[in-house]
């Protein structure tokens, strides 16, 4: 369904790759899709079909491309630790330009959605992009390294409760700093979205993608012609 295209981070100024999906009916919003250390896989493109589908135009940077152009992992160990290594590389203000200009390019409202690396990327979004509507973040182990700055758009949160990556003590650290986001818990492990994945959990990853629907619609999601 999507295409790819190129965008001009306003971090500075380089020219990265991004898969482009177009609802195909009235469109509802923006939104920028946060890959998880794997780059932006097939299932990534999925996602974002997906949301192109319930009338959501969706970009997905590459955000590695400075550092591999067209990076796709599979979920062996050797490639988790390609992505683990491609993510620790990835300053947090690179991420931030290259959101940006995914932000820019999609007309308002626009939102926020990431996972794994991608969840704590979308939490960073949220604090310090421009022209964010909602955010949806889906277990982001390292949102405990941004926990003292504020969303400044309405923002959820998604951890597994079986999560052995993401303590709840982290978790609760979150709910301290911020009592009055919403944090929600699932019956399962790290990647409950992912059906590439091992610890796939379809109902934990269906009530989190209607509920992040739902945290869109209530901030500005609407119908109009393409």
């Amino acid at each position: 369904m999507g295409e790819t295209i190129r965008l001009t981070s306003r971090f500075d100024g380089f020219e990265f790759e991004a898969y482009h999906a177009k609802p195909t009916d009235a469109r509802r919003g923006g939104l920028l899709l946060i890959q998880e250390i794997f780059g932006v896989t097939d299932h990534i493109r999925e996602l974002c079909d997906g949301f192109a589908e319930d009338g959501y135009e969706t970009i997905a940077p590459a955000f590695y491309d400075r550092l591999e152009r067209g990076f796709a992992a599979d979920y062996s160990p050797e490639a988790i630790q390609k992505g683990v290594q491609h993510s620790q590389a990835t300053p947090w203000e690179q991420v931030v330009g290259d959101a940006q200009a995914a932000i820019d390019a999609l007309q308002a409202p626009v939102f926020v959605t990431g996972y794994c690396w991608g969840g704590a990327a979308t939490w960073l979004v949220a604090c310090r992009g421009m022209g964010v509507a909602a955010a949806s973040a889906f277990y982001g182990r390292r949102i405990s390294e941004l926990v003292d700055e504020t969303p400044r758009c309405p923002t959820i949160l998604h951890f597994g409760k079986a999560d052995a990556s993401i303590p709840m003590e982290k978790v609760d650290e979150m709910r301290e700093k911020h009592p009055d986001l919403p944090i929600y818990l699932y019956e399962a492990g790290h990647g409950f979205n992912s059906d590439r994945r091992a610890d796939y959990h379809p109902d934990s990853a269906r009530l989190g993608r209607l509920r992040t629907l739902q945290l869109f619609a209530l901030n500005g999601a609407g119908r109009s012609e393409i």
